[in-house]
């Protein structure tokens, strides 16, 4: 190589130096960056979401871009245990039960958000491996331009007239699927009870949805009639779409009921921004985004000290109106969520 040249590649090798040993992981921990791993829901499909909100301001405040992952409860954190040798995300966010689920795999680590003991102790793990961001509940939803009322019992929806215009997406791989086979545990009176129901019921189903978020479109366009759903996913959904419908079945005692599916957060153990993790945790639990949940993602905020009074907040409490509230035993279904799954995919031969 002339000498020219071969001083010149020196200089070059000796500039880059520096930036191949940035490369460390040293310079990956202080990168201004988070990844969050989080259930369908809170970001809106036009920008406009509760999460689009929170790190749009996250990120002007603090300089740390965050990095945005979505998917079903369940997918969320088997892509976590996929990657649990070597950690991609900083946040999870899913449904319970799989951030018990989470958290018994060893994929949180322990950190006491700032605002943590405005929290109820229901609404995290005493250990303070998860903490709610934001409350939530079970639902069905459906088309309000094709059915003159919503249906009120579980035994509606066996009608033929509900034939490949019913579809409820997947108990252990969707937060929401997995919520339908709770309900209706719990309105059956048992596993057996329930299992034997949702066996007749396949006769209308569609066929697995690997994500809830995308049966309300279909509800609203009048591919379906009815679709499970939550809450604050759902009602924020109706805003854009006008034929989209919430209600919730009637258990046995022929009152509407449903129970808290929230949106629960936790830092991943081993993640590779712990720091920009606990900062947007804290982040999302202030009250200036919790006071916002509401009134911009359609949901309600998991702070006790937070009472909203903008339009969303009061017309949640009157669809709530009336419904009554149970607590599962998630340490049951935490213990025992797979075989209740397999059990539901031997019933229903899914």
């Amino acid at each position: 190589m002339p000498r020219n040249r071969l001083a010149l590649a020196t200089a070059l090798a000796l500039l880059a130096a520096p930036a191949l040993s940035a490369c460390g992981s040293s310079a990956a921990s202080d990168a201004k960056e988070v990844t969050v791993y989080s259930a369908d829901g809170l970001k809106g499909e036009n920008g406009d979401g509760w999460y689009d909100k929170v790190f749009a301001d996250f990120t002007r405040q603090t300089g740390i871009k965050v990095k945005y992952v979505e998917g079903g409860s369940g997918e969320m954190v088997q892509r976590a245990v996929r990657e649990k040798s070597n950690p991609q995300a900083d946040v999870l966010v899913t449904l319970p039960p799989f951030i018990q689920q989470a958290d018994a795999k060893g994929l949180l680590q322990k950190y006491e958000v700032k605002d943590a003991g405005q929290v109820s102790g229901a609404d995290k793990a005493a250990d303070g491996t998860w903490i709610s961001v934001v409350d939530n509940y079970f639902c069905f939803v459906y088309d309000k331009k094709k059915l003159k009322q919503a249906p009120k019992t579980w035994a509606e929806l066996l009608d033929p007239a509900y034939k490949n215009k019913l579809q409820y997406s997947t108990p252990g791989v969707a937060g929401d699927g997995t919520a339908v086979l709770i309900k209706a545990v719990h309105d059956f009176g048992g596993k057996e009870q329930a299992l034997a129901y949702l066996k007749k019921l396949q006769a209308n189903n569609v066929g697995p949805s690997a994500s809830t978020g995308k049966l309300a479109p279909k509800v609203d366009k009048g591919e379906l009639l009815v679709a499970n759903g939550d809450v604050q996913m759902n009602y924020a959904q109706s805003k854009t779409m006008p034929d989209l419908g919430i209600w919730f079945p009637a258990g046995q005692d022929g009152k509407p009921s449903t129970f808290a599916l929230p949106y629960a957060a936790g830092l991943v153990t081993k993640a590779p921004h712990s720091a920009n993790g606990r900062k947007l945790l804290d982040f999302m639990l202030a009250r200036t985004q919790q006071q916002e949940v509401s009134a911009i993602g359609g949901g309600f905020s998991a702070r006790q000290d937070v009472k909203p009074t903008d339009a969303n907040a009061v017309a949640l409490t009157k669809l709530m109106d009336g419904v009554d509230f149970f607590e599962p035993d998630w340490t049951d279904i935490d213990k025992n969520l797979t075989s209740y799954v397999e059990d539901w995919k031997s019933a229903t031969g899914s």
